[in-house]
């Protein structure tokens, strides 16, 4: 199976970075994120262990829809080779999406980031989170949310250098601790 080439879409579009460009995920980025994401250090805040495939094919249907309907989802992040990485190789995801839980901060926009191991340490998360939050503003979103487990020191990082702050600390419907950050657009 060959590596999907980026495609533009529809406005408002996330500006590319250094060493990646932001697209809609396509139906075969589910397979890219299953592989992308099966490392035990990317899940270890998200389970533990490597989703089913499904899950991805169902994610990457729902953030499809939610482009459609609210003009910003969670982005597949493609290599364009300017990084040192492969162009075309998918590095994981980035964006924003209505929260999906019944607990938790229900009605807010939540944004979110997940890369591959290989990728982690080149600052990619943060620059495509401002990217994707381009693309939040253009929609006319006022603020947006992100649920960080209290271990996850990287995504906290992440959140302090797009200038969220912590709102409050929650308890997983499974017990697990973890942190809301707001930023207001």
């Amino acid at each position: 199976m060959h590596e999907p080439q980026a495609q533009p879409f529809p406005a408002p579009r996330p500006p590319s970075a250094a060493g990646f460009t932001l697209r809609v995920p396509s139906e075969e980025d589910a397979l890219h994120w299953h592989r992308v994401f099966a490392h035990p250090d990317v899940m270890e805040f998200h389970g533990g262990t490597p989703a089913e495939l499904s899950v991805y094919q169902e994610l990457t249907a729902r953030q499809r829809r939610h482009h459609a309907e609210h003009g910003f989802c969670m982005y597949s992040m493609i290599g364009t080779g300017a990084g040192g990485e492969e162009a075309g190789t998918v590095l994981g995801f980035t964006g924003a999406q209505p929260w999906p839980r019944d607990w938790g901060p229900v009605g807010e926009i939540e944004i979110g980031w997940r890369l591959g191991r290989a990728h982690w340490g080149k600052g990619y998360a943060t620059q495509a989170a401002r990217a994707a939050l381009e693309a939040v503003r253009a929609a006319g979103v006022r603020s947006v949310v992100a649920m960080v487990a209290s271990g996850n020191e990287r995504s906290i990082a992440v959140t302090r250098r797009l200038g969220m702050q912590h709102v409050e600390t929650f308890r997983t419907p499974s017990g697990q601790e973890g942190f809301c950050f707001r930023l207001e657009l």
